[in-house]
C-alpha cells in the first residue's frame, strides 16, 4: 500500500471522519512529493521529504490555513534540497540503487546505464548550487505545478513566473556546464 493511501487509511481510523488535515494532506501530498521527487530523482527519499514537510506543517499551523499549499510546496523545495546537500554519504547507495532500477527496466547497454545515473547524480547536485529560488522554481515546475501555484508558493506574481523560469534554466545551463566534478 502506498504511504499515502497508508497514512489517509491511518487519520480516517483515528477520526472516523474527514478532518481538516486530511483533506490537505490528500490534495497536496502528489505535489509535495512531485516536487521532492523533481529535486532527488529518489522516490522513496521524496516520499520522506513529504512526510516530514507535512508533519512539520502539523505541528505549526492549523490545517486550513490560507497559506497552507504555499507553506507545503516551499518546504518541499527547501527540504529537498536540504537533503541534496547532505546527502554526500548515500551517494553510493543512491547511485546503485539507481543502476539496479535501469538495469532491471531494461537490458540495454550498461554505458548507457552509467551515463544516466551520472547526469542524475550531476542534475541533483547542481541545483545544490544554484540559487535557492531558481531551484525552486525549476523543481516545481517541472514537477508539474502550473505558473499560478509556482507564483503563490513563492510569493511573487504569476507573469513574473515565466521569466524566473527563464533565469533559472539559463543558472542551471551556466552552471552545469561548469560543473568541477
Amino acid at each position: 500500500m502506498a504511504f499515502a493511501a497508508r497514512i489517509g487509511a491511518a487519520m480516517t481510523q483515528a477520526d472516523g471522519a474527514d478532518s481538516a488535515f486530511e483533506r490537505l494532506f490528500r490534495s497536496e501530498y502528489a505535489k509535495v512529493a512531485a516536487i521532492a521527487r523533481r529535486i532527488l530523482f529518489d522516490a522513496h527519499a521524496a516520499e520522506d521529504v513529504a512526510q516530514d514537510v507535512f508533519v512539520s506543517f502539523h505541528r505549526l499551523h492549523a490545517p486550513d490555513a490560507p497559506f497552507a499549499s504555499k507553506w507545503l510546496h516551499t518546504a518541499a523545495v527547501h527540504s529537498a534540497l536540504n537533503a541534496v546537500r547532505g546527502r554526500k554519504r548515500r551517494v553510493r547507495r543512491e547511485i546503485a540503487d539507481a543502476a539496479a532500477d535501469q538495469a532491471a527496466s531494461r537490458t540495454g547497454d550498461p554505458l548507457e546505464t552509467v551515463a544516466s545515473v551520472e547526469l542524475r547524480t550531476a542534475v541533483a547536485q547542481t541545483l545544490g548550487r544554484i540559487n535557492p529560488k531558481y531551484a525552486a522554481v525549476l523543481a516545481m515546475r517541472y514537477a508539474g505545478l502550473s505558473y499560478a501555484e509556482v507564483a503563490d508558493a513563492l510569493g511573487v506574481s504569476a507573469n513574473h513566473v515565466g521569466t524566473m523560469l527563464r533565469r533559472a534554466e539559463a543558472a542551471f545551463k551556466k552552471e552545469h556546464r561548469h560543473d568541477p566534478s
